[in-house]
């Protein structure tokens, strides 16, 4: 984990930095936003949507429960961290022209990189079959965090649709966020999977808390008994809550969605899948601000830097 150590030194040194007399060049980028920004900051809350394996729907969570919080009234963005295969914009059949690729290469700002999506939600494309962007370094990890720090606005709401497995792309983003949202549907691989990358968080990124989400499941007493499983084993074994925070239905509504690369929330409101992520909306929007909510930074950047350095949490 030497990649992962040396990211999380990056991070708590630009929590920790003075505004620089000289602007960097991505902070040049974005100067004439910078120059306009309020004095007083408002607090983001960066949630990652992960699940270990493929194929749990993940993306479909991020995807809805976004544009939930959205419909709510909230102002939300969406960052695709499946750098090698993005599909965010391809379920909302959206058409970037940029992506994070071009981000790193100083070819666009973030505020240009941005695509408008239904009902207010903004996606943060990344680039689909790009080998280079699933193999990103240190230093290019922390270019994309830096180009959210400077953002003159922050959003209320940063989702990170992280990538499955346990590479670094997937646990750097993970562990950085103030939040971890699991997808887990009920297949012996998908729990496996999930332990995986709970035991990761945990272990070697000081994750305290996550919560679950159960998927494509019969009803709430199927999703209960899953995340009963789940929690058992990480009770047991690892130094780690567990959290059950909503479950989504199995619906023919949400399947037909997808093939219409649409939203299930946005083309029909009232099915049964969408009262679920709405239900879900209202849930992240309850939970408590995390501890860090004080720095004049956006949650992704520091949270979790602390107990990778043997500190406290």
């Amino acid at each position: 984990m030497d990649q992962a150590s040396g990211l999380q030194r990056m991070l708590s040194a630009m929590v920790d930095r003075p505004a620089p007399a000289t602007p960097t060049p991505t902070a040049h980028q974005a100067s004439s936003l910078l120059s306009a920004a309020p004095a007083s900051r408002r607090h983001c809350r960066a949630i990652a949507v992960a699940g270990g394996k493929g194929g749990v729907g993940k993306s479909t969570v991020a995807v809805n429960l976004g544009m939930s919080l959205s419909i709510a009234g909230h102002d939300v963005m969406l960052l695709d961290a499946d750098m090698g295969l993005a599909n965010v914009d391809v379920m909302l059949g959206l058409t970037p022209s940029r992506h994070i690729g071009h981000l790193l290469d100083g070819h666009c700002t973030l505020e240009e990189l941005l695509l408008p999506a239904p009902r207010g939600l903004q996606v943060v494309p990344a680039g689909s079959g790009a080998r280079r962007l699933a193999q990103l370094d240190n230093g290019e990890h922390a270019a994309i965090i830096r180009a959210f720090d400077e953002l003159a606005r922050p959003p209320e709401y940063l989702l990170v649709d992280t990538a499955a497995g346990l590479s670094d792309n997937v646990t750097m983003f993970a562990a950085a966020t103030s939040e971890v949202i699991l997808v887990v549907c009920d297949e012996p691989a998908s729990l496996t999977d999930a332990y995986g990358l709970t035991k990761v968080l945990s272990r070697d990124f000081g994750v305290r808390r996550i919560r679950m989400v159960a998927n494509m499941v019969r009803n709430e007493g199927d999703a209960r008994a899953l995340h009963q499983k789940l929690a058992r084993v990480s009770d047991r074994f690892l130094d780690v809550v567990i959290d059950f925070s909503g479950w989504v239905p199995h619906d023919e509504r949400l399947r037909q969605a997808i093939r219409r690369q649409s939203a299930v929330v946005d083309l029909w409101p009232s099915s049964h899948s969408a009262l679920a992520f709405k239900k879900l909306a209202a849930t992240v929007d309850r939970w408590a601000d995390p501890e860090c909510a004080g720095l004049d930074r956006i949650a992704f950047f520091g949270d979790r830097t602390a107990p990778a350095r043997g500190m406290p949490r």
